[in-house]
């Protein structure tokens, strides 16, 4: 899973399209052309017959068909990122490295690869020279065996790599207050599961460079499905107006029906007033708790503990607390 348990993601984790990736579906066009051409120079035994000016090989025996490379994978965002993506990369190799033969049949060849990889949440450096980079996979083999793989591998490495670097940040500036999660209605709902994936790279990352104890919390189920997350959440705005705007209804509610391990977390700016509307909303909770919990049933008391409030006031919109 990652370089905080010493374990991989298992490739059924990750639904790949192997049957579309393995004819270059997901890849730029100009690498199964190139896959095409190299495949026919195979079959003609084709030697090179060009000019290079590499002093470090023989290039008088080439068989550009087969032609063997080592491919590296590295970052170059300054000063660092939280690298993620590394399994599903690896799982992409696993599955589409190969060829068809000439009964159309697809011929795994992962086993004649060489692959180094780092693990998931690992910090890789950069300083800003192209020169100095820091590799988190390699890739050693037939290069027309795996060219068509460079796009979607590209693709998962930067944008898990984006999303738990971003988080990482964030959690600094914030010093590492909880944050909850909630991208969702942003990204196309099958990216969830890698979204939240990359954040909680970022809070186990931080937790461990910053000995801090910050909780990794999503607002979708399926953005912990990678890890054992759950959704979670405030109340939404919809909650609210099913309420006739009242909030503090709207928590007394939530409150007395939903399980106590789910925490209470107020919207607060349904009406721009988030000042008041939050001393309304504890007040009414407060007293509630208060009552339970003189009678003896402290159960029923917890849960009324309000645990944040969210204030989600519109950019173009002031609030009225503010003067």
């Amino acid at each position: 899973m990652s370089i905080f348990n010493g374990k991989r993601l298992q490739k059924e984790t990750f639904r790949i399209d192997s049957e579309r990736m393995r004819i270059g579906w997901y890849s730029d066009a100009y690498f199964p052309n190139t896959v095409r051409i190299l495949k026919e120079l195979s079959k003609e035994n084709y030697v090179f017959e060009g000019k290079s000016d590499i002093k470090d090989i023989d290039c008088t025996d080439v068989r550009n068909g087969d032609i063997r490379v080592e491919m590296q994978f590295f970052t170059r965002r300054k000063p660092f990122s939280i690298v993620a993506g590394v399994d599903e990369a690896l799982a992409i190799l696993q599955e589409c490295t190969g060829y068809f033969d000439e009964e159309g049949s697809f011929v795994n060849t992962y086993d004649s690869l060489e692959v180094e990889a780092v693990q998931d949440g690992t910090f890789a450096k950069y300083e800003g020279d192209p020169m100095e980079v820091q590799p988190v996979l390699k890739v050693r083999g037939r290069y027309r065996d795996f060219a068509i793989l460079e796009t979607p591998i590209l693709g998962v490495l930067t944008e898990t790599t984006r999303i738990a670097t971003n988080v990482y940040n964030t959690l600094v500036a914030t010093k590492g207050k909880d944050i909850l999660f909630f991208p969702a209605r942003f990204a196309h709902y099958k990216l969830q599961a890698m979204h939240g994936y990359a954040y909680s790279l970022a809070v186990k990352a931080y937790n461990q460079k910053h000995s801090k104890n910050s909780r990794a919390m999503v607002s979708t189920n399926d953005q912990g499905g990678w890890w054992g997350g759950k959704g979670g959440g405030t109340i939404a705005h919809a909650s609210i107006a099913c309420f006739l705007g009242d909030t503090a209804e709207t928590m007394m509610q939530f409150a007395r029906i939903m399980p106590v391990d789910v925490l209470r977390i107020a919207l607060i700016d349904y009406h721009n007033d988030c000042v008041e509307e939050v001393l309304i909303v504890m007040r009414e909770m407060f007293a509630k708790y208060l009552e339970l919990y003189q009678d003896g049933k402290l159960d029923e008391a917890a849960k009324y503990k309000l645990y944040a409030v969210r204030p989600d006031t519109s950019g173009n919109m002031r609030d009225e607390s503010i003067e």
